[in-house]
């Protein structure tokens, strides 16, 4: 199967957006980006890899007032980086090398805000990948070690979490559907079942073009 379009994922907790997205990206042929993109920040910026995982998806608190201040510039590259918060500082770090990927490669991200990061890039196609609670709850009690009686909980927790996240560094709402391509109820599917889905998508944009 072959894919010139690179593919944002945009997940709720415990919806398989990550199994998802690494399935598909198998299918297609292309890389796969998650939490891979931690250990490319870490060596583009010289910070520890485990330090960056802690902030990763994490909302920041002064990477606004940097750029009103001119203390960053995307386009020049790292600038007075060591004054910003960890979380910020892993953002701008994830946010070069995602844009700089998608000038040489096409790729499945997961997360990240990819999608407002390459919303310039006319070959990317955002997918949001959603599902019960009820269904994430189980998955966050089998596949993260969570306690059932707290499961409902830290899914909510982690959903507000990215949606802080997302909103702050985008702008815009998570999960609403007008920012997305294509969204998926997980509940019913399997994880190769909904990776199909996906490809069948992008397939028949490829057939219209």
């Amino acid at each position: 199967m072959s894919c010139n379009t690179i593919i944002t994922i945009t997940r709720q907790y415990g919806s398989g957006g990550h199994e998802i997205g690494k399935l598909l990206a198998e299918k297609l042929g292309i890389s796969f980006y998650d939490k891979e993109l931690i250990s490319l920040a870490a060596k583009e910026s010289g910070v520890s890899p485990e330090v960056f995982a802690q902030a990763d998806e994490k909302m920041g608190n002064s990477l606004l007032y940097a750029l009103s201040t001119g203390l960053y510039n995307y386009g020049s590259g790292f600038s007075a980086m060591g004054d910003l918060p960890m979380n910020d500082r892993l953002y701008i770090a994830q946010h070069k090398i995602i844009k700089e990927k998608a000038e040489k490669e096409t790729f499945v991200v997961v997360g990240r805000c990819a999608d407002y990061i390459l919303k310039e890039y006319d070959n990317v196609v955002k997918v949001f990948i959603y599902a019960d609670i009820e269904a994430r709850a189980r998955r966050a009690v089998e596949r993260h070690d969570i306690e059932p009686s707290r499961a409902r909980q830290a899914v909510a927790k982690a959903d507000k979490n990215r949606a802080n996240y997302y909103s702050f560094y985008s702008g815009q709402k998570w999960g609403a559907t007008e920012n997305y391509d294509l969204c998926i109820n997980s509940t019913k599917l399997s994880v190769e079942q909904a990776a199909d889905l996906i490809a069948d998508y992008l397939q028949i944009l490829e057939r219209q073009s």
